[in-house]
């Protein structure tokens, strides 16, 4: 087995690689005076099933890299090439919803092929049709055992997990089955990116501890105003557990502002401190990542996680 990593988040790459007792494998990311990304594997890859861990947010220089260290693999002759994927980047262009524009997840997932990767591992997928995007075997896995296992040590009583929109509705609803938690739904509607307005709250949160959960935070408008509708209709305390920190633009401002008690993340992408605030709680997935490299190297079924 040989572990490989990209400049995306290499602090959860390392963290993996001490999971399974494995050091990191020798290889050089750098870019010439233009820009231009160089890549090279600096060991021996024949014959080896090598793991490429890199999450893809922006910029899209975290998708070539990918893409080249999966190249680099092919050429040097790798027995199997699996693309670790924490954070699957353009996930959200998944449908065609308007005239004339493009598929992004689609297109990314057509590149990550053609490059040569032979399996796919990614994490929290924005819709889960994106498996079918690829043509290679894609595993599909979940932080979920990793954050209601942090909410149920908080010991909150009769909780209730709220699904900020439709979309969210089937990660929400696992959630609170193994929470043992009620469940409740958000109707908003969204008059452009980026801005949501919530129009109704379906469920009972008066006088109730909630949990906010979806795949990703953003710009955390759609949050905030999902906090801010709760508070309204009598929730006593409220939380967020999402997978992906994006954190853009004004999040943090947003979040540190809001009436939200915590927001609790994975480690998928990696949080500069100038996005880190004080209610924010990062939980590490590396374990989980680690076991399911693990169980693809010997062949067994990574479902077993998620049993």
């Amino acid at each position: 087995m040989l572990l490989l990593s990209g400049t995306a988040n290499r602090p959860l790459a390392e963290e993996i690689g001490r999971h399974m007792g494995l050091p990191l494998g020798d290889s050089t990311v750098k870019r010439f005076a233009d820009g231009e990304i160089f890549v090279r594997i600096n060991q021996n890859a024949r014959g080896r099933d090598v793991f490429i861990i890199q999450p893809t947010p922006p910029p899209a220089d975290h998708i070539m890299e990918l893409l080249l260290l999966i190249d680099a693999a092919k050429r040097a002759s790798a027995a199997r090439v699996s693309a670790i994927i924490p954070y699957f980047g353009y996930a959200r262009q998944d449908r065609k919803d308007q005239p004339r524009v493009a598929l992004g997840a689609k297109l990314v997932a057509n590149l990550i092929e053609a490059a040569g990767a032979d399996k796919v591992l990614g994490m929290d997928f924005h819709t889960h049709q994106i498996q079918g995007f690829f043509d290679v075997p894609v595993d599909h896995l979940y932080a979920a055992p990793v954050l209601t296992h942090y909410f149920r040590g908080l010991g909150l009583e009769n909780p209730v997990v709220v699904a900020p929109d439709v979309g969210a509705a089937k990660m929400a609803r696992g959630f609170a089955r193994r929470m043992n938690a009620s469940f409740a739904i958000i109707d908003k509607r969204r008059p452009q990116q980026n801005i949501a307005e919530v129009m109704e709250v379906i469920g009972e949160v008066e006088g109730r501890e909630c949990i906010i959960v979806d795949d990703m935070i953003d710009t955390a408008g759609t949050l905030v105003s999902v906090v801010d509708a709760l508070k309204d209709r009598g929730a006593t305390r409220i939380y967020a557990a999402t997978t992906h920190p994006i954190l853009s633009g004004p999040a943090r401002d947003r979040l540190s502002a809001s009436p939200v008690e915590e927001v609790v993340v994975t480690n998928t992408l990696h949080i500069p401190e100038e996005k880190r605030f004080e209610k924010l709680r990062i939980l590490s997935i590396a374990e989980l990542l680690a076991r399911a490299i693990r169980y693809t190297h010997s062949n067994e079924s990574v479902s077993q996680l998620f049993d």
